[in-house]
């Protein structure tokens, strides 16, 4: 059996971690053996598992598997920015089984792939855990950071092993491309949501994002739910089930493969039996900005410029009160670093604006989750004191939209179409969790565009240290229990003028469900 709910929620993920380990240690020793540590899963996609030995390392002449290289396609391409998106891209993948010498071939025509550079392999091995019937799991993951691009310029890749090459005429339709960042300011649309997981609402949500051809992606965090228990404790409880990655890459490539996936740690990505922070299964499967808080321990929490546009993504995990697994793992560090980073982007010359994105709802009213008052207390006084444009959180699975707020009251009224200057007006928080997952529910109707239900207050609940406390709130805008996600226009000022995002809520039917501006003089 597994750590059981009442003592998981007193341990810390360092604790579980290490918990998993020497439970997994001593009924080796019972069982004489029976789970090898060399046991792996042809491809966690497929859901089969096959007994072989160690996994083969970068160089060998083989698979490992008996298995001709020309047979093992790659799968779940995803795209992540580096810390300057005008000049670094990463480019990451997935095989089902050990390769010899994976690769990237990009060049600027898709028939002229001239570079081609070596990929690092980061393996990753789930064991049949404690208490779970899954069969044991490797996975195989390949990234290659490009470095010293141009520009706003379109680049072509095809990714590859032995055996396998994308510049051969049988693999030529598996190359994509992706476009860098330009070097200064100009019209784009970024996306964003959390709560994916795997289904048909969440594949639905990725064409229309695609449609949308933005420039990048941010995923708020619970990105695929292979610990559906959310409390940094079921790599223990028998439902964890790290294939679930495999089938998530591969429904979201066809957006992730050309759109950089910019993705923040939630809830359900703690994954205890990896590591001791519980991200050692993030950090195999991206490569995200490593621009973040020292020391690096927190994989989603890292900036970016785009543009006129700066993007600060948070571990919200950190601070929150409702699950403590990792409360403080940054021993404060995140929040210094963050106070430190909007403020040197406030100055920043050139940057119109500043959005922040992680996954626990700093204002929201659903019955599920609500507000998160970790959140409150430690990172709402830094937006409102650097004036942050657009705050999207995940967590609760619905769509909601506060009025602007200061100091957790309504500062500005913001109907459906209004425009808020955050220099004068507050802040505006949108919960963008409607990405695929089961829904939620609010205490009260739902109200959006074409739909409207104005209320003047709302009974719901904040979660403080103690537990929930109950509270009536007047900044509740808009909400609506459907699938959906977040759409932003960026447009730079002309001289002037004042430079504008408008926000849209796009609808799963495609329909939009709510919109409005935030601008700022440039």
């Amino acid at each position: 059996m597994g750590i059981g709910a009442e003592l998981a929620g007193k341990l810390s993920m360092a604790e579980q971690h290490e918990y998993l380990r020497s439970r997994l240690s001593r009924r080796r020793l019972v069982l004489g053996g029976a789970v090898a540590a060399g046991t792996v899963a042809a491809s966690g996609l497929l859901g089969q598992s096959a007994s072989a030995a160690a996994p083969t390392l970068v160089g060998r002449p083989a698979t490992g598997h008996g298995v001709d290289g020309a047979l093992v396609a790659p799968f779940g391409r995803h795209l992540q920015y580096g810390a300057d998106p005008r000049t670094q891209f990463t480019v990451s993948w997935q095989v089902p089984l050990a390769v010899t010498r994976p690769f990237v071939r990009y060049g600027l025509k898709p028939w002229a792939l001239s570079h081609k550079i070596q990929a690092e392999v980061r393996d990753l091995h789930t064991p049949q855990l404690p208490g779970s019937s899954l069969p044991a799991v490797d996975q195989y993951y390949q990234h290659v950071t490009l470095t010293g691009l141009h520009p706003g310029t379109t680049y072509y890749y095809g990714v590859g092993h032995d055996g396998f090459d994308p510049a051969d005429a049988a693999a030529f339709a598996t190359i994509g491309s992706f476009t860098t960042a330009p070097s200064g300011s100009e019209r784009f649309t970024f996306t964003a949501f959390g709560d994916q997981g795997v289904s048909y609402h969440a594949l639905a949500n990725d064409s229309l994002i695609l449609g949308r051809n933005p420039s990048f992606h941010l995923h708020a965090g619970d990105i695929c739910y292979a610990d559906p228990d959310g409390n940094g404790t079921s790599a223990d409880s028998g439902d964890y089930d790290a294939r679930t990655w495999d089938q998530f890459l591969g429904q979201t490539e066809s957006v992730a493969s050309r759109v950089p996936w910019m993705v923040t740690t939630g809830n359900h990505d703690m994954e205890a039996w990896y590591s001791p922070n519980g991200y050692g299964g993030q950090e195999a499967r991206w490569t995200l900005p490593a621009n973040g808080p020292r020391p690096a321990n927190q994989p989603g929490a890292y900036s970016f410029v785009y543009g006129n546009t700066a993007v600060v993504a948070l571990d919200a995990n950190d601070v929150s009160y409702e699950i403590p697994a990792n409360y403080g793992i940054s021993g404060g560090g995140q929040t210094a670093w963050l106070d430190h980073t909007l403020a040197a982007y406030r100055k920043q010359r050139g940057i119109d604006f500043l959005v922040v994105f992680f996954h626990h709802c700093a204002y929201s009213t659903t019955n599920q989750h609500a507000s998160e008052g970790g959140v409150r207390d430690v990172w709402v006084p830094l937006f409102e004191k650097y004036q942050v444009d657009l705050v999207i959180n995940g967590h609760n699975h619905v769509y909601e939209r506060t009025d602007a707020i200061r100091a957790g009251s309504v500062s500005k009224s913001l109907p459906i179409g209004a425009t808020v200057r955050p220099a004068t007006d507050g802040v505006v928080y949108v919960t963008a969790g409607g990405a695929g997952k089961s829904l939620y529910s609010f205490p009260v109707p739902d109200s959006y565009e074409g739909h409207v239900q104005d209320l003047d207050s709302v009974p719901t609940y904040y979660q403080a240290k103690g537990g929930h406390v109950a509270e009536t709130v007047h900044w509740s805008r808009v909400r609506y229990t459907g699938y959906s996600f977040l759409s932003v226009d960026v447009q730079p000022a002309h001289a002037g003028g004042e430079s504008t995002l408008t926000v849209s809520a796009i609808a799963e039917s495609g329909e939009r469900i709510d919109h409005f501006t935030v601008a700022r003089r440039a």
